[in-house]
């Protein structure tokens, strides 16, 4: 088991999950209080919750913010994005790492893949914190897989140069500290020609997408029986608030939060998530 000896300060790992495959992770120490998993949504990556992990940190609590398998510093692979294997992942993670149970937190996608995880191996989960994801179910949007696939394929950015996406962002995310900024940059890598691609391929994005189009978190979460913390986003109209009040409906150890900012509310608004899942980690642990 890996130990940072210094509370909230990152170490960095990488943490075998096959015999070509490794993951790496981002590791904060705490003062002994429970710890926390951290897992990012599609497309993105352990840095997004930088803030977030330093803030709880401050308040005792040692993290572990995993790069799945395909994104960030973790390494390609064509396999593997189906939910059984990645909860497999997060329990090597655990193992390695801080090596007891978490409050797991994952966002958009990745709150779908903790939920799983609770699910399938619940010795490993105290809590759970869901950010804007969990209770995603593309198949009430989209009847069938080739519309989701049509509406939802990433767009391309490989005619971008890396300042170009940067202003980009800036004018889009306004109100993201430069280390957010940072992080969704980190999404991306320059090639020689001074352009930049998506880290995580593009089939392997729609492999995924396809996996969550066929997800019923709503069976899913009738299985967990650890508290689950929702932080929902406001202004994504009214199918979004339906879908989150069906979710939390379909058990009574969920408790949803609502605030108004971006669906990377972690990135954008880090206190104020910490501030819920500290809440929730005094309830779960010591």
């Amino acid at each position: 088991m890996l130990v940072v000896k210094s509370a909230g300060e990152p170490g960095s790992v990488r943490i075998p999950v096959g015999s070509d495959l490794a993951l790496h992770a981002l590791v904060r120490g705490g003062d002994g209080a429970i710890p926390f998993l951290f897992v990012h949504g599609l497309a993105s990556n352990a840095r997004l919750w930088d803030e977030v992990a330093e803030a709880v940190a401050e308040a005792g609590h040692g993290s572990v913010a995993v790069d799945q398998r395909g994104h960030g510093r973790s390494s390609q692979c064509d396999d593997g994005f189906d939910f059984a294997t990645l909860a497999g992942d997060l329990a090597a993670v655990i193992d390695a790492t801080v090596a007891r149970p978490v409050v797991a937190v994952g966002q958009s996608w990745g709150a779908n893949v903790v939920l799983e995880f609770a699910a399938r191996l619940p010795d490993r989960v105290a809590g759970l914190g869901l950010v804007d994801g969990g209770f995603i179910r593309l198949g009430d949007a989209f009847p069938s897989w080739d519309e989701a696939q049509e509406r939802l394929a990433p767009p391309s950015f490989e005619h971008l140069t890396r300042n170009q996406l940067e202003v980009m962002m800036r004018q889009h995310l306004a109100g993201f500290s430069d280390n957010a900024i940072a992080a969704q940059l980190a999404n991306f890598e320059e090639d020689p020609d001074g352009t930049v691609r998506a880290r995580l391929r593009r089939h392997n994005h729609l492999t995924i997408l396809q996996q969550l189009w066929e997800h019923d978190p709503d069976a899913v979460v009738r299985d967990v029986k650890q508290p689950i913390r929702v932080i929902a986003v406001n202004g994504s109209g009214p199918s979004h608030s339906d879908r989150v009040a069906t979710f939390a409906s379909g058990a009574d150890n969920v408790t949803v939060d609502w605030v108004t900012g971006h669906h990377d509310i972690h990135a954008e608004q880090p206190q104020v998530v910490a501030d819920t899942l500290i809440e929730l980690a005094r309830e779960v642990g010591p």
